[in-house]
Parts: C-alpha cells; sequence; structure tokens
C-alpha cells in the first residue's frame, strides 16, 4: 500500500529511454496561492503513508521516485499547440500535481484578471500554511463549487488563450506593476549606454553595473557580452555573430535530418513530448514556431554533447534567452507576440543566439547532467550543510519528519529555481548570475539557501512529511516581481560573504 501511494505521489514514469534523464517533483509554474482549495473534512483527498523509506544513495533515490510531469509517454509523434493533458490516477482520486493544474487553468478562465481580490478572512492560526493548505484563500468560494473534471474536459480546457493572467507575465516589474522611468533608472540605462558604446567594452565594469539588474533596453547585447558570445571590441562583433550564426545553421544542415535516427529517435521524441510543456501558461510558447525553434536547438545541443544528452529540465534554460533576444524586436507585450510574423532572417537570428548563448551556460554547469549528475549530488549535499549551519532550527525540523534535500533541492539546481520563480523574476536573476563569477554554477547554492530561508516560518509550521514537501515544491512565489528577487540576492550575497571562503564556517 505505502508503495503505490508512493507512486501515485510522485507519478512514476519508468519509459524514459536512453541518455534522456527524468528530472524529479518538477511543477511548473510556480503556485499562486490564492488557487488552493481549503477542503472540508470529509472530501479532502487522502495521502497514506507518502513518507518513503530514506535513500540511502542517489541512485535509489532516482528509483524511488521518477519524472513527475504526470503523464503517459504515449503521444503521438505531432506536436499540438497545447500541452499534452495530465492523466487522472486510478479509483478517481487527483494528484497534487493535477489538482494544481486545474485550479490554475480555472483562474486562467477567469474573464476579468484585474478584478480585485475578495477580502482575506481572518484565520485563528499565526500560521499562514496549515496541513498543507493555506489557512487564507482568496478564491476558496470561487473554487469549492468546481468539481472534478473528466478528462475529455481537462483536454478541452488547454486551448491557446488571447489573453493571459497577469501572474504569467514575463514584463521585470512587480506584479502591481511599474511607475515610469525614475531619474535613477535613466543615469543607469545612460551609464550602460556609454559603455557598450566604446570602442572596447571594460566587462568588469558592465558586470558591476549589471549585478543590480541590466534595463531591458540594452539586456540583449549585455547578456551576448556577459556570456562570452560575443567579444568586448565593438569594430568584431558584427562579424562575430554573422559567423556563429552561420555556424549553428550549419549544424541544423549537419545534424537536424539524423533525428529520426534510431540512436537518436528516443531523444528527439523527449525532447518533442517536453517543450509543449514548457511555460504552459504563456501563449508565446505554445506558438508552433516557437516549439520548433526550441526543438532544433535542444536536439542539436543534444548531439553536439553525447556525454549527457538531453535531460529533462534544460528546455526551461532557453526560454530566458528567447525572451531576452525577442524583445530586442517587440515593443509590445511580448506573451501574446505571433512570432511568426517577425521576419524569416530575424526568427533564425534570435534562434542562433538562444542556441550559443545556452550552449555558454551549459558548459559551466554540464556535471549536473552527466551520468549520475554528481554536479548536482554535490550542490545539494553543500546545501544541507550550508542550512545546518546559518538555521539549525529548519535543518532539524526536516530530521524531525525525515525531509530529504534530494527531495526538493534536486529540482532547483536541476533548473536553476526556474519552476519556482515566475520567469519574469528568472530573467532578473540571471542578470545578476551573468555578472557574479561562477554565478550559475558557485554562486546559486547562496541563491537557493537565502530562498529556503525566506519561507522560514511557513516550513516550521508544517509539522508532518507530506505537508513539508508540498509546501517546498509549491512555494507561492508567482507575484514575485523584482523587489523580492533583488532582496533574495542581497541576502545570498550575504550568505556568500559569510561562508564561501570560511571552510571552518561552511562545515560541521
Amino acid at each position: 500500500m505505502a508503495t503505490d501511494n508512493r507512486i501515485n505521489f510522485w507519478r512514476r514514469n519508468a519509459k524514459v529511454p536512453g541518455s534522456v534523464q527524468p528530472v524529479y517533483g518538477a511543477q511548473h509554474p510556480p503556485l499562486d496561492p490564492r488557487l488552493r482549495r481549503t477542503y472540508p473534512k470529509d472530501t479532502k483527498p487522502k495521502f497514506n503513508n507518502l513518507k518513503s523509506k530514506k535513500a540511502c544513495s542517489f541512485q535509489e533515490f532516482a528509483c524511488s521516485t521518477n519524472d513527475a510531469w504526470d503523464i503517459d509517454d504515449e503521444e503521438d509523434g505531432h506536436f499540438s499547440g497545447t500541452p499534452f493533458p495530465a492523466a487522472l490516477p486510478p479509483s478517481g482520486q487527483e494528484s497534487t500535481s493535477s489538482l494544481h493544474s486545474q485550479k490554475l487553468r480555472q483562474q486562467a478562465e477567469k474573464p476579468d484578471r484585474n478584478e480585485a481580490p475578495h477580502p482575506q478572512q481572518d484565520h485563528p492560526s499565526d500560521c499562514p500554511h496549515v496541513n498543507g493548505t493555506f489557512g487564507k484563500s482568496c478564491s476558496d468560494a470561487d473554487l469549492s463549487s468546481s468539481s472534478v473534471r473528466s478528462p475529455l474536459q481537462k483536454q478541452q480546457s488547454l486551448p491557446v488563450r488571447p489573453i493571459i493572467p497577469l501572474v504569467a507575465r514575463i514584463s521585470d516589474q512587480n506584479a502591481s506593476g511599474a511607475p515610469p522611468m525614475t531619474v535613477r533608472e535613466k543615469s543607469r540605462l545612460d551609464k550602460f549606454k556609454q559603455l557598450l558604446a566604446s570602442p572596447n567594452t571594460d566587462l568588469e565594469e558592465l558586470r558591476k553595473h549589471s549585478w543590480s539588474g541590466i534595463p531591458r533596453e540594452v539586456r540583449p547585447i549585455t547578456w551576448r557580452l556577459l556570456s562570452g558570445y560575443l567579444p568586448a571590441n565593438k569594430e568584431r562583433r558584427e562579424l562575430v555573430l554573422t559567423r556563429k550564426r552561420e555556424e549553428y545553421f550549419g549544424f541544423i544542415e549537419q545534424y537536424y535530418h539524423s533525428r529520426a535516427d534510431e540512436h537518436y529517435k528516443d531523444t528527439y521524441r523527449q525532447i518533442h513530448i517536453d517543450i509543449p510543456r514548457t511555460n504552459p501558461l504563456i501563449p508565446l510558447f505554445q506558438q508552433p514556431a516557437v516549439q520548433e525553434v526550441f526543438e532544433r536547438i535542444l536536439f542539436i545541443w543534444a548531439i553536439r554533447h553525447p556525454a549527457s544528452g538531453y535531460v529533462q529540465g534544460i528546455n526551461d534554460l532557453v526560454t530566458p534567452f528567447f525572451v531576452v533576444f525577442l524583445s530586442e524586436f517587440v515593443t509590445e507585450d511580448v506573451e501574446n507576440f505571433d512570432v511568426a510574423a517577425l521576419p524569416l532572417e530575424t526568427q533564425r537570428n534570435i534562434e542562433a543566439d538562444s542556441f550559443w548563448c545556452m550552449s555558454k551556460l551549459l558548459d559551466g554547469i554540464q556535471d549536473n547532467y552527466t551520468f549520475a549528475q554528481p554536479g548536482i549530488q554535490n550542490k545539494v549535499k553543500a546545501l544541507e550543510e550550508l542550512v545546518g549551519r546559518i538555521d539549525v532550527d529548519i535543518h532539524n525540523h526536516f530530521k524531525k519528519y525525515e525531509v530529504e534535500y534530494l527531495q526538493f533541492a534536486f529540482r532547483w539546481m536541476n533548473n536553476l529555481l526556474m519552476r519556482e520563480l515566475p520567469l519574469r523574476c528568472t530573467i532578473r536573476l540571471w542578470d545578476t548570475y551573468q555578472a557574479e563569477a561562477e554565478g550559475f554554477s558557485h554562486f546559486h547554492l547562496y541563491v537557493c539557501a537565502a530562498f529556503l530561508i525566506e519561507w522560514r516560518k511557513e516550513i516550521l509550521c508544517m509539522v508532518d512529511f507530506q505537508s513539508l514537501l508540498m509546501l517546498l515544491q509549491n512555494l507561492p512565489t508567482i507575484h514575485w516581481g523584482n523587489e523580492e528577487v533583488g532582496l533574495l540576492l542581497a541576502e545570498a550575497y550575504r550568505l556568500k560573504y559569510m561562508f564561501a571562503d570560511a571552510p571552518s564556517h561552511y562545515k560541521r
């Protein structure tokens, strides 16, 4: 019985083939706490014996948990413009992942996204979370009247929507909106333009200014420079761009036809399945033209990096680059922009630049994706040791309820927190990662530690294994913006300053 429940909880998928490796506990996009339903006592789904036997090795953990995307792998061989629907578990009970997806769709289908939320009701407890649910919910009344949908209804509820929820917007601002550009922001933009216009851009100075965020107008060229894709010398940039783009187009002609070969068909098939799941609330990523771009980028990268091949989660890492380089040609909201309306040459250039910048990023963290993923194992262990030093209460709380760091932090390392944060926050976070030395590999550890401590009160309120794991895999960040990310980065920098060069403080 315990085994069956554990399988239902993680949604096993044992068919992942070849070099394609699964990512565990994935749920995307981040959870909106107002979408959580508070169940009556007699109707709340039962989750018995969810606490699995403690895994003594990474391999045992990998065997006891599987891909949590919650679908079967028997899809046909053609892209659709919508994500594949999740299959309902047996005996009529919905999994936690499908419940969350249903609520997100119900919230997205409401016509007025700017409607003021209902007044919050008082709750007797000081803790915002009780037994895995949120005590204060703005939309319980709307959600409680909806019934469980049939698989056909669920499939029909996933069309591309012309209007998206506010929480899914990519604009790099807080959800409440941003004021007009201040004098300070204008001064920062002028400084960036001055640096970029010089014959030889001072990259150290550019990193210094980029750490606290890059203005949207100059972010594409700045990212190309900071990632090492473009040279500092201004005269050479156009030549390098032309050469690298042509090189990428040559890779397509050389490799892309082999996607039907027996040796690569499993890799291509998994890419084919994962792409429609990328940011499913944002219509931009459900366009056939965009999905074809992602398909080519991921397949070419996998072919050229046989040591790791394609790993689930790498598809997420393309999205920030694609959005940033697309914004160079789009003045309106990117979320609903029809990419097919751009000139073909522009589309091809955005694709090539996204490929090369993603490749530069993955070159620094490729041990995260090789066999047994040693990079992630080491980072999760380091996170455990670091949290044990900076907040012993959280560390002991996890021990008390037998929560393993690998059960939630694996995804944090595998996807660079992209499934914990809205895309607009990821873009702001990556401004700093590219400005920071070893930002994606080393500094990310301290960001994860600061991110965990951010939810200290909520974590300590959870008093059982299931509630803790549900919270850690569904942290309510969907309304975050630049301000929250800035505070998170400041705390991460403080932790790095205290522990990075102090091994006696870092380890027990």
